[in-house]
């Protein structure tokens, strides 16, 4: 068994270097890659076609090209997407799935097939009125129309096994990386807020067997040894936080990340797709009727909120850091409700935008979130 560190530099490295395991996968299997674009896809049904999944969520670039198409308000993450199609980063990825959860997803896919015809565009349709019977019927049949352009491009019929295999696969790696998050928050000195993003940011590039064996190797190796809690510990709520300097600027003020409560991460695997509810389809249109705690999930009763402040009771968190995706209407919503809350429980917030670039102050206000917590 490797140590500790090993695993950790294998995983950094891929989250580093994403689309080198696209390029290593298609020149071992002569399959496809298909693009996952924020925040939710059924990645599923991919991998049952013999397909890479891989996911997009933007990154440090220029945008210059894609304001041809988005206007400046769009949100960095599909900006950057979308730049990264037109300049050619994405050569090697032949179809992108994108789901309209927000308005600008709504146009984005339609920019985005337009702007970049080389790859294959399949958009679809999550339910506002998720709870209800219809909800999953119509979701279920949108799953079909994805299904159905993911077969012409692999020219294969996809089997109910497949997708069914393929189901235990992905819960497989949930319940990894479930396992890792919660000793991760027993082992700060180690496994630092970069290291925690990348562990789990490294799944979306990586064949999902994989991954789910060396996130576990690692745990296994962490289970080894004894508690060691060193810094503050802090939640992190929004849609991302994946800019590295941020992150370590949080280790070099003395914080810890002990849970997370963002869609690039936790809310990705805190609930498995159903193993019961009738066919391999219908169970994987039950898990968004399932899933609770993101903005993008219409809920009227904002349980978002509840879970937060449960689990800042139990990892015993100091303060939370709200990572506001910069023009992300979905979530600046749900913000006021969250620092009524958080000022309700006596809990420190800090508000900080992402627009996937270190913002100029942030060093300045991290240290004085880390003096009052």
């Amino acid at each position: 068994m490797k140590n500790y560190q090993e695993l950790i530099d294998s995983l950094v490295d891929v989250s580093k270097h994403p689309l080198r395991q696209v390029k290593e996968f298609k020149a071992r299997t002569g399959n496809k890659a298909v693009g996952c674009f924020p925040e939710y896809v059924p990645a599923e049904l991919v991998y049952a076609a013999g397909m890479f999944p891989v996911g997009l969520w933007g990154g440090d670039v220029e945008n210059s090209r894609a304001k041809e198409y988005v206007p400046a308000f769009c949100c960095s993450v599909l900006m950057s997407d979308l730049e990264y199609g037109l300049n050619g980063t994405y050569k090697d990825i032949d179809a992108v799935i994108i789901p309209t959860l927000c308005d600008t997803l709504k146009c984005l896919g339609q920019n985005f097939k337009v702007a970049v015809p080389s790859i294959k565009h399949i958009q679809f349709t999550y339910p506002q009125m998720r709870k209800i019977e219809a909800g999953v019927t119509f979701l279920e049949s949108e799953y079909g129309r994805v299904l159905t352009a993911l077969e012409e491009l692999s020219g294969a019929k996809v089997s109910e096994k497949a997708i069914s295999d393929a189901i235990e696969v992905f819960n497989d790696n949930r319940m990894a990386l479930r396992r890792f998050t919660g000793l991760a928050c027993d082992h700060t000195d180690i496994i630092t807020p970069f290291v925690r993003h990348a562990v789990i940011k490294s799944g979306f590039f990586m064949e999902k067997p994989s991954h789910t064996a060396l996130v576990n190797e690692l745990c296994d190796a962490l289970s080894t040894l004894p508690v060691s809690r060193k810094g503050k510990a802090v939640l992190l709520t929004g849609i991302m936080a994946d800019d590295e300097a941020m992150l370590k600027m949080l280790a070099d003020n003395g914080l810890s990340v002990a849970v997370d409560d963002l869609a690039q991460e936790t809310r990705q695997f805190r609930f498995d797709v159903p193993t019961q509810g009738g066919s391999a389809m219908r169970r994987l249109a039950l898990w968004w009727q399932i899933f609770e705690g993101c903005s993008l999930a219409y809920d009227p009763s904002k349980k978002r909120i509840d879970m937060i402040a449960a689990d800042i009771d139990k990892y015993d968190v100091k303060g939370v850091i709200v990572c506001m995706m910069k023009f992300c209407d979905p979530e600046e919503y749900d913000y006021p409700l969250l620092k009524e809350a958080l000022e309700n429980k006596g809990v420190p917030c800090l508000y900080m935008e992402i627009d996937q670039k270190a913002e100029a102050q942030a060093q300045t206000r991290i240290q004085a979130f880390s003096e009052i917590i």
